[in-house]
């Protein structure tokens, strides 16, 4: 029986671990991780991440073949094929600092499974991670192999939060990346192997590894481009009176472009997207390319110059002061349909309100309260370090309060910011929460799903990004 263990039960580790366990009954696949509480939950009925139909997987598969442990060691010395799904977060100081991968997890996983490894294996990198990153696996492995062969394949992962079910069930593509030697090839063949259980073969692509490694950082860049390239249109519609969602409407027909990534929003968030920009900027200038870094910055900067548009809106619609007033924040994950706040817009958003000192009453469906405070309170990228080694209780920001529903979170608010596109925000009583504001009462649609003229004939004053503008906003323009 083939075994499989991936180190880190994380958003990419879990639920990749389920789906193949589901779909190759006869592989027995271990996922572990050294936090304790977290492997509990993977245990529980409360699984430690919101995924549309994970819970559904797990359980199917839970004790039969597929199992969550704290015992790293063990299950990597048993494995045949070793996923390595680790934290890669962006450096915080030294060479590269704030825009660098730190390998420093990647680093001691790899040299655990050097230690602990009595028969051969294929070593799978799962995390994204900077191109060349296999080398220096490879040579930490080699030089402390004690006569064991090592393979590394990177396998980098492509799945959207809120459909990573669908996406593992039915993906667009795998990509398996490895050396072009004969046991390179035959370790292809193994994951390979694996996959085709429900992949079909053409849709599983094999490359060298730099291309598979360096496909993953280009495939989010592309993406996150797309974003910024429909955002940075959003302020050119406010400014002339054109219509974003007509605009990108007939951009999207267009078959070289298509329609998918055109939606114009307060901005894009997720663990991977700036992640992926930053380490390729810093490869980009590591090698001299100072041009291409600076393409690629600039994504990132028309991102950071919508979230800041955002709250210059806000604070210049409310008579330039937001001073004690009440806002309801409607969404706090970075997108539908998942809890993930990593790099969620709602962060930057809300402290941008909060430096202009509003009082904040957040409202989001799958998001604790816990989790909003510590986000507020935490460094920029403190949340991509393991969960034990994050500040432990983060000081609660006073001004801020969570909501059980959002009724009470508009309740007496003066305006509302809808930073997250969740379904139920569409199907609220807006006459209702009208009623119980602040007037003039604000609509702030930083993800435009709100019919504004509905919201206007109620009483509004309405918002929505890259839309021509209410008489209201027309005469109070946002200072960006």
């Amino acid at each position: 029986m083939v075994k499989i263990c991936c180190i880190g039960a994380g958003y990419v580790g879990g639920p990749t671990m389920a789906v193949i366990a589901l779909k190759c009954s006869l592989i027995e696949v271990a996922v572990v991780d050294i936090s304790v509480s977290r492997i509990a939950a993977w245990n529980s009925d409360q699984l430690p991440i919101y995924e549309p139909g994970l819970e559904e997987v797990v359980k199917q598969c839970r004790g039969k073949n597929l199992f969550f442990s704290t015992d790293v060691e063990r299950h990597v010395s048993e494995a045949d094929i070793v996923f390595v799904s680790v934290n890669t977060p962006t450096k915080t100081s030294g060479l590269g600092a704030g825009k660098a991968a730190d390998l420093t997890y990647w680093e001691s996983a790899a040299r655990m499974i050097a230690d602990v490894s009595k028969s051969n294996k294929i070593v799978v990198e799962k995390s994204t991670v900077p191109v060349k990153t296999a080398e220096a696996i490879e040579k930490i492995l080699t030089h402390n192999s004690k006569g064991i062969n090592f393979q590394i394949l990177s396998n980098p992962e492509f799945l959207a939060e809120g459909t990573a079910i669908q996406d593992l069930f039915n993906p667009d593509r795998v990509l398996i990346g490895g050396r072009e030697t004969l046991d390179g090839q035959k370790a292809i063949q193994a994951l390979k192997a694996v996959y085709a259980h429900w992949v079909p073969e053409d849709r599983i692509l094999t490359t060298n590894l730099w291309s598979a490694e360096l496909s993953k950082l280009a495939a989010n860049a592309f993406l996150a481009q797309r974003i910024s390239s429909v955002n940075a249109m959003s302020a050119l519609c406010e400014a002339t009176g054109a219509d974003v969602s007509q605009v990108s409407h007939a951009v999207g027909k267009d078959t070289r472009i298509g329609p998918k990534f055109l939606n114009a929003s307060v901005g894009f968030g997720g663990s991977c997207f700036q992640k992926d920009i930053l380490n390729l900027v810093y490869i980009c200038e590591c090698n001299g390319l100072t041009e291409v870094a600076n393409y690629w910055k600039q994504v990132i900067k028309v991102n950071d110059y919508q979230k800041n548009r955002f709250v210059n809106r806000v604070v210049s619609s409310m008579f330039n002061t937001i001073s004690g007033k009440k806002i309801a924040i409607l969404g706090f994950a970075f997108k539908k349909d998942t809890g993930d706040t990593r790099e969620t817009p709602a962060i930057d958003v809300c402290k941008g309100l909060l430096g202009d000192k509003a009082k904040l009453s957040i409202y989001d469906p799958q998001v604790t309260e816990d989790q909003i405070q510590r986000d507020l309170s935490m460094n920029k990228f403190d949340w991509d370090h393991p969960i034990h080694l994050q500040p432990m209780s983060p000081t609660a920001v006073k001004q801020v309060s969570v909501a059980w529903d959002a009724y009470e979170a508009t309740k007496d608010a003066h305006g509302i910011c809808i930073l997250t596109e969740w379904d139920e925000f569409k199907k609220l009583d807006y006459k209702k929460i009208f009623d119980k504001m602040q007037k003039p009462a604000f609509v702030f649609d930083g993800r435009n799903i709100v019919d504004v003229e509905k919201l206007r004939e109620i009483g509004f004053i309405v918002y929505s990004i890259g839309k021509p503008l209410d008489l209201w906003l027309k005469d109070m323009p946002a200072v960006a």
